[in-house]
């Protein structure tokens, strides 16, 4: 096992693994940037090393620095938790070079799923449905125009190096198709540093499922069973649950197992996630897999009782997991509430400030997983994301109340948040039959 890691990262995905990192007897090394450099969280950790300026490119995003503190601190691994480093193949292959492990898959496995060209060859091989579309990069918008007619509109544009919703388009006629090109590029050019962009057949209101992989070093890969993630706005998740509401048996067990195929398929290591959509007949589509811990992950830990962030570097470090598809449980229900500084009633416009009043929620079935206490100035720098809120109850019924519940207990002053949003989408009628799909967000709040 490691003596020392250092976490790549901030916020809460930092201090959850700051305590899997303490739960496991390992030393944590934090970095901050001068943003963060007061965070209360970071008390937590053994060591601090400010490495840069608030802005993340000087910062959370710059490898040399990040390697640099790593080196200084004498740390076996490092963790990058999500977002910022955590999917870019050459932080991975200069932590290895530099005799730090990586806490996370091979970077040739990386580059494989982290381009989504390259991922949806990667699943037909697997035997794992795909979108109908491109064979490939989209080089011209007469090629655009020839595959949109032959697969028929409505279709997707989609950056090939893209993630969080960025690149993307929607088209419904040959006009709108060269105009989404353009901007498509463009937005991905600004975003990836890559340009490429690939169409596929646009589903309309599908449901959005991903399922949890974990995979060691022996060759052994299971899945921790599936996740509805389809409330979101502009493709961002919102809220998270599992078991996805109404799903068939044969369909979780045919989604699941693909996903597994995948995994294998890429000669995948560590935690992963596959990602699906699914129309209302409960066909499924791959559409992109992440190389790295969900910011989701408590709700799989939840239902299955699996540590996901401590088996990640138990894996890293070697270790085989030590447990069977068939002993892997899906106990109950879990629903988790992303709890942003964004002002839901214009546009989720992001609200930084000092939080005056803190007051979070609690009981039974409740976890809460944030770095934010009164006093906590949330900086401007960053995801906007302050907390995530969980439950876990034996039935869907009984966690939606007490969800509603802890909701309602939880007080933020100071800075505007999405707690008033959740309230509404919990108790709307078509969330609480399961009925609801990507769009569901878009036609009811407009967002």
């Amino acid at each position: 096992m490691f003596q020392r890691i250092l976490v790549a990262n901030r916020g809460e995905i930092a201090l959850r693994v700051f305590r899997a990192c303490k739960e496991l007897g390992i030393e944590v090394v934090a970095v901050c940037s001068e943003a963060d450099r007061d965070a209360p969280y970071l008390r937590l950790a053994d060591r601090v090393i400010c490495i840069g300026p608030p802005p993340s490119k000087s910062s959370y995003l710059d490898i040399a620095r990040i390697i640099s503190a790593a080196e200084v601190a004498d740390v076996d691994a490092i963790h990058p938790g999500y977002g910022f480093l955590s999917e870019n193949p050459s932080f991975a292959e200069v932590c290895r070079s530099c005799n730090i492990e990586f806490i996370g898959p091979p970077e040739e496995s990386m580059l494989l799923l982290g381009n989504k060209v390259q991922a949806r060859e990667l699943a037909r091989k697997a035997g794992v449905p795909v979108i109908p579309g491109s064979e490939g990069p989209i080089e011209t918008d007469k090629e655009a125009i020839q595959l949109a007619r032959e697969i028929g509109f409505p279709v997707m544009i989609k950056a090939a190096a893209g993630g969080g919703g960025r690149g993307m388009r929607i088209a419904r006629n040959e006009i709108s198709l060269q105009h989404g090109l353009k901007q498509a590029r463009a937005e991905a050019q600004a975003a990836f540093k890559d340009p490429t962009v690939y169409i596929e057949k646009y589903i309309e209101r599908p449901r959005h499922i991903e399922v949890q992989v974990l995979a060691d070093k022996h060759g052994n890969v299971l899945h921790l069973w599936e996740r509805e993630c389809s409330v979101q706005r502009r493709h961002q998740k919102l809220i998270e649950e599992t078991p996805a509401p109404g799903l068939e048996p044969e369909t979780r067990l045919a989604i699941c197992e693909a996903a597994v195929r995948l995994a294998r398929e890429a000669g995948y290591v560590n935690a992963g996630t596959c990602e699906f959509l699914m129309d209302e007949d409960q066909n499924f589509y791959f559409i992109e897999a992440n190389t790295r811990i969900q910011v989701e992950h408590p709700i799989t830990e939840m239902v299955t009782g699996i540590d996901i962030v401590q088996w990640q570097i138990r894996i890293a470090a070697g270790e085989p997991l030590p447990f069977q598809q068939h002993e892997i449980p899906q106990e109950g229900a879990s629903i988790e509430c992303r709890i942003n500084a964004e002002d839901p009633m214009h546009g989720f416009r992001p609200g930084p400030g000092l939080i005056r009043r803190w007051i979070p929620p609690g009981g039974p079935g409740v976890r809460l997983d944030s770095h934010v206490c009164t006093g906590y100035r949330v900086p401007p720098h960053y995801d906007s994301l302050i907390a995530k809120l969980i439950v876990h109850r034996p039935d869907r019924d009984s966690a939606i109340r007490t969800l509603v519940r802890a909701l309602q207990e939880f007080v933020v002053d100071g800075v505007p948040t999405t707690i008033p949003f959740h309230r509404e989408v919990l108790q709307h009628a078509d969330f609480r039959d399961g009925r609801y799909d990507t769009t569901f967000v878009e036609r009811y709040w407009g967002a």
